[in-house]
Parts: structure tokens; C-alpha cells; sequence
């Protein structure tokens, strides 16, 4: 058996956010039409700086995530932050406050998008950005501030088997704890019967959509983890045979995050055409099941409850984001469309519409102590 070491203190305990949010939130909050609601924390709009809705739909995600939040308004960031590092965290830290404590039923992120775009010309531009390039290009900065270096150290094997064994990360942060999986690639020469295995770290799972109408998460999870044999041009080098064979690969989960997040492939191209996938794909909202998928030994958080959508309408060249996110004080849903912010029920969070999908581990705690 190996030991199982108990997740760090920031990551899923109390999350500390002000203790006054139960006098500005009504225990069964209704949609703000205009502005004559109590403001509720965690419950903000943010302006379109031009074409910005991919990144507004990605922040209210991030947004919704408590533990994430936690980090960034407690300050605890500022002890972990390199002094050469980019404005990125600083920048998301005052985006998160101002949407957290702040007053206004809306916010700017022109400061992240500064910062960010600095770094990365392509997102001060005011053309539309894929929502998932932008959470990759923003979560890797996050942890490129933040990250602790540890002397690198040989897994302990144990009884562990071979296939499911974990890499030992010689970087960690607060990305990385939330974020971070690990896939285990089990490859076998068809020839000799031979295996290796290799292992890959992801952020977000990309899922292929197995069809063009009608289809569920489980039918996409089972798409990807399904055995593959790589054949003629795609075959692999055999070790032992000392020449190209062909292989069976499939992959396992041997690391799963506390927040999985899914990218459903609706943006499909075939040599010149493009295309946009509409499939209705349905996802539960709780108890996502991961157990198949996921290596026995490490089958600690097998089952996942939905925090945050991301919806893409529109096409490969054009379209508009929007986001669906659970507020954790409330446990309401509420739909973020730029500066329009409405509750909405829990029924209208399934739509055909969704490209990313955020699921925790574990329900999120009430935010109730003040940091």
C-alpha cells in the first residue's frame, strides 16, 4: 500500500473570504436587472474590453473555484511570488479582489489583460481568442510566479504496479495542487508483447465528441481511454525488436486533480475545412463518475460535482463566450454574459452550447471566516 499524505492546507479546508458576504447576500439571491440588488459576493459582471468574452467567461470560472480564490485573497500569493516574475499574479489578484469584495455589480480586467498581454501580444488585440488557449496561457504564468522547486526524488514503488506509478513533480504551486493530473500511456508491441509506459501531465482533458448529434460525457470519457493501435506511418520504435511495430497504447488516469477540467473538441479540422461541431453532449451536474478511467490504486476522489461552464455560440471564425458558475456562498447557479449577470436553475446548466466543462473532487465550503 502506499501512504497517502493528507492534501495541503490550502487547497480544500475553509475557505477564508470576508464574513460580512451574509450581509450583503440574500440567503435565495434573484437576478440583478438593474442594480437594484444587494451585491453578492463572487456575483460580478466584467466589461468587454473588445471582443474579451473569452476571457471573461475563463475569469468567472476561475472565479467560482474557492480554494483558488482563498489563495489569492487571503495573500497568501504574495510569500510564494519569484522576484522576477511577470504582473500576471499580481494582476489576477486585484481582478479576484475587486470581484470578490469589491461594490460594483461589474468590473474591469483591463489590468490582467495588460499584464498578460505583455506577455502575449496576441491577447491585446481586439480580436476573439480561443477561451482555452487563454485559461492554458494564464494558469501556466499563475504557476510560473508561484511555483516551489523540490529536489526531484525517486517514487517509491511498493506494491504499486509499474503502470500506475506516479512522477515525482520537482515543481509544485497552487495550480499545480488544484489543476494538475497525470495520464499513464501503456504501450505494447504487437509483435514481442512488450510494454513501456509513459507518463503526461494535463490540465485540461481534451475529449473527442463521437458524434454529430447526440452523445454524453461518458460516451467522450470512453472515446479517449478506449485502446488505440497505432499502425503503417504512426507506428512506434520496439526496444527489443530494434525496429518500428506496430502498438496498442491506452491511457489511465494515475494522478487526478482536484478540479478536472474537460475540453470538449467541437472545433474540428480536416486538411482545409473547418468545421464546428454542434453535438448536444450531456454531462451530469453531480457524481460524474471516474472510477474506469482512473488506475486502482489511485482511485482517491473517483466522483465529481460540476462548479463552472464554459458555452461557445457561433463559429471557428466568430462567436461569443459565456459562463454558467456555482457560487459558493449561495450554492446558486448564475449565467455570465459579459456585464449580465442572472441566476438561473440548476436545469438550464445542461445546453449544446458548452466547450469547457469544471468539476471538483469535492463540494466547496461556505466561505464564512474572515482572513
Amino acid at each position: 500500500m502506499t501512504s497517502q499524505r493528507p492534501s495541503p492546507a490550502d487547497d480544500f479546508g475553509i475557505y477564508y473570504v470576508l464574513a460580512e458576504c451574509a450581509d450583503h447576500c440574500p440567503a435565495s439571491p434573484v437576478p440583478r436587472a438593474g442594480g437594484n440588488q444587494p451585491h453578492c459576493q463572487g456575483v460580478t459582471g466584467l466589461r468587454n474590453l473588445g471582443n474579451t468574452c473569452y476571457m471573461n467567461a475563463i475569469l468567472q470560472c476561475l472565479c467560482s473555484i474557492s480554494p483558488l480564490v482563498e489563495y489569492f485573497l487571503s495573500g497568501k500569493y504574495i510569500t510564494a511570488l519569484h522576484k522576477d516574475c511577470s504582473k500576471v499574479a499580481p494582476a489576477f489578484a486585484y481582478v479576484m479582489t475587486d470581484m470578490w469584495l469589491g461594490d460594483s455589480d461589474c468590473v474591469s480586467p483591463e489590468i490582467l489583460r495588460s499584464a498578460l498581454g505583455n506577455l502575449y501580444p496576441a491577447f491585446m488585440k481586439k480580436t476573439q481568442q480561443d477561451a482555452q488557449e487563454f485559461l492554458i496561457y494564464i494558469l501556466n504564468e499563475l504557476h510560473e510566479s508561484l511555483k516551489k522547486c523540490h529536489r526531484r526524488r525517486a517514487c517509491e514503488a511498493g506494491s504499486v504496479p509499474r503502470c500506475c506509478r506516479k512522477a515525482v513533480a520537482s515543481e509544485s504551486s497552487i495550480v499545480t495542487r488544484l489543476f494538475e493530473g497525470q495520464l499513464n500511456y501503456s504501450i505494447m508491441c504487437l509483435k514481442c508483447e512488450n510494454c513501456t509506459y509513459r507518463n503526461e501531465v494535463f490540465t485540461a482533458l481534451p475529449l473527442p465528441i463521437p458524434s454529430e448529434y447526440d452523445c454524453s460525457l461518458q460516451d467522450c470519457l470512453q472515446c479517449f481511454f478506449q485502446q488505440d493501435t497505432l499502425t503503417w506511418n504512426n507506428q512506434l520504435h520496439c526496444s527489443f525488436c530494434e525496429t518500428k511495430q506496430e502498438a496498442a497504447v491506452r491511457a489511465s488516469i494515475s494522478k487526478a486533480p482536484k478540479i478536472m477540467i474537460f475540453h470538449l473538441k467541437r472545433f474540428d479540422i480536416l486538411g482545409t475545412t473547418k468545421r464546428k461541431l454542434r453535438t448536444d453532449i450531456h454531462y451530469p451536474l453531480t457524481n460524474l463518475d471516474l472510477t474506469p478511467y482512473i488506475c486502482p490504486v489511485f482511485r482517491k476522489h473517483p466522483k465529481y460535482n460540476l462548479c463552472a461552464v464554459v458555452n461557445h455560440f457561433g463559429d471557428l471564425d466568430g462567436g461569443h463566450y459565456t459562463a454558467f458558475c456555482k457560487n459558493s456562498v449561495t450554492q446558486a447557479w448564475f449565467s455570465f454574459d459579459d456585464t449580465r449577470v442572472s441566476e438561473i436553475p440548476d436545469t438550464s446548466v445542461q445546453t449544446a452550447t458548452a466547450y469547457l466543462l469544471f468539476y471538483s473532487c469535492q463540494p466547496f465550503s461556505i466561505p464564512i471566516e474572515k482572513c
